[in-house]
């Protein structure tokens, strides 16, 4: 048994992942991290300050916003997520959820939206679908802070745990199109329908996506089954571990 395999068993993780495809277990990530980590920092939720462009059309508004936030750096960033009033969710959250990991990530693993636990925390993927992405990152290699960096597509949490709104996970756009310019990550591992239909421009299912794959400005997107989701349907692992072979394959 592997270091990772015990790891795995003690925080109940189990049946482990193994790669079935390899002849040797992956190596085990570097004990200290090797490149910067961006750890954000919860901040309470306060009221954008007044903008004179707020008597410009929808239009205009929106056009500044995106040109703002593409001229943004990462505290700049994490700063102006902290503030944004773009949508409702901005008068039910606890704390916004910007992202975490390797600023220079070879990986980025985009999830949906911020749960109960990530609202209150302003991290992301904390609890046990937090445990479940680790445990799959760790079975190939991978940790978070290390190579990899995870975000949202929303980086406020909906009440009561709801999918996203059209219009909210357009209002966040922006946000995660400025993470992905600023990481220029390898590989982009979606989790979930939301995130896959996002970073593919595309209506399908998760079934459908993962089949086939697809790119973001040149980034090959591989889609997988959320954590969460995973932990509901646990015989569903199968084809997560696929995928995440399907990912290391093209990004090792």
């Amino acid at each position: 048994m592997t270091q990772r395999d015990v790891i795995l068993r003690e925080m109940g993780l189990t049946p482990l992942w193994h790669d079935r495809t390899a002849t040797t277990p992956p190596a085990s990530p570097p004990a200290t991290a090797t490149r910067q980590t961006l750890t954000a920092t919860a901040v309470t939720a306060r009221p954008a300050d007044p903008s004179p462009a707020s008597a410009l059309p929808d239009t205009s508004r929106e056009t500044n916003r995106d040109a703002r936030i593409n001229a943004l750096d990462w505290e700049g960033l994490v700063a102006d997520i902290a503030r944004c009033t773009a949508c409702r969710l901005s008068k039910t959250r606890t704390h916004t959820v910007p992202g975490a990991g390797d600023r220079t990530p070879a990986w980025m693993v985009v999830g949906e939206a911020p749960g109960e636990n990530e609202d209150k925390r302003g991290e992301p993927f904390v609890g046990k679908a937090g445990q479940l992405l680790d445990a799959m990152l760790a079975a190939v290699g991978k940790r978070r802070g290390d190579g990899v960096y995870i975000a949202n597509v929303i980086k406020c949490r909906p009440p009561g745990n709801r999918n996203p709104e059209p219009d909210e996970i357009a209002a966040c756009a922006p946000y995660l199109h400025r993470q992905i310019a600023l990481a220029q990550p390898k590989l982009l591992l979606a989790a979930g329908k939301f995130s896959g239909q996002t970073l593919l421009g595309r209506e399908d299912t998760v079934g459908a996506m993962r089949a086939t794959g697809g790119q973001f400005q040149g980034i090959p997107v591989v889609v997988t089954y959320h954590p969460s989701y995973l932990l509901r349907s646990p015989l569903e692992k199968a084809k997560a571990w696929d995928d995440l072979m399907k990912a290391r394959a093209l990004v090792p």
